[in-house]
C-alpha cells in the first residue's frame, strides 16, 4: 500500500496510537455519528490519506462471530423517519443506503445508541455487527472520493452483559488490528 494510511478510532482505550507503524496517522474520532463525520472531514481535509481505516469495537448480532472481522457494507440502523422514509435511509438524501468497503466481510449496524437487547429489524436486515461510529467515517469517505476499511473487534453479544462485557473486552483486539496493519502496509 503506498500513500497515507489514516485510521480513525473512537478512543484510546479501543487502540494506542503509539503503536501505529510509520506512515500511519491515527486519530480519535469520539464516540458516535457526529463526532465520527467531523473528525473523519477535517482529518481527511488536512491529512488527504489514500486510504481510510475505521478500527473499533463491536457487538454481535450474528452468534457466529469472534475475534476480529472486516466490514463489507454498513447500513445506519437509527435512522428511523417514517413515513418519510423506510428505516435505514435518510429522506431526501441521494446518497446510498448501504455503503460498500468493496471487501468481503460482515454487514454492520451504525447507530447512536449503544444496543443491548434483540432487534427485528437488525436480523431482517441481516446485520452482523452493531457499532456508533463506521457508517458516518464512510459516508464522508464516499462524500470525498476515498476508499475506506473497516476492522471490528468483537467485544460483546449486544445484549443484557454488552456494557459489561465492552468494558471487560474493549483493549482485546489491538494485536489482531495492528497485525491486519502490517499486512496492508506491506502491500
Amino acid at each position: 500500500m503506498t500513500g497515507k494510511i489514516l485510521i480513525l478510532t473512537a478512543i484510546d482505550n479501543e487502540l494506542s496510537k503509539a503503536r501505529a507503524p510509520e506512515g500511519v496517522e491515527v486519530i480519535y474520532t469520539g464516540v458516535g455519528k457526529v463526532n465520527a463525520a467531523s473528525a473523519a472531514t477535517l482529518a481527511l481535509l488536512v491529512l488527504r490519506p489514500s486510504l481510510v481505516i475505521n478500527y473499533g469495537t463491536a457487538g454481535k448480532i450474528n452468534a457466529n462471530l469472534r475475534g476480529l472481522v472486516e466490514v463489507a457494507n454498513v447500513l445506519q440502523r437509527d435512522m428511523i423517519a417514517e413515513p418519510l422514509a423506510p428505516r435505514g435511509r435518510t429522506p431526501f438524501s441521494p446518497e446510498l443506503d448501504r455503503l460498500s468497503s468493496s471487501r468481503d466481510g460482515v454487514i454492520c449496524g451504525t447507530g447512536d445508541s449503544f444496543v443491548t437487547a434483540t432487534d427485528p429489524w437488525l436480523v431482517a436486515n441481516n446485520v452482523d455487527i452493531v457499532d456508533m461510529e463506521l457508517f458516518a467515517i464512510a459516508h464522508v469517505c464516499q462524500r470525498h472520493s476515498i476508499p475506506w476499511r473497516a476492522f471490528k473487534f468483537i467485544t460483546d453479544d449486544a445484549n443484557d452483559f454488552a456494557a459489561e462485557h465492552w468494558t471487560a473486552n474493549v483493549a482485546d483486539g489491538q494485536d489482531l488490528f495492528w497485525d491486519a496493519v502490517k499486512n496492508l502496509a506491506a502491500q
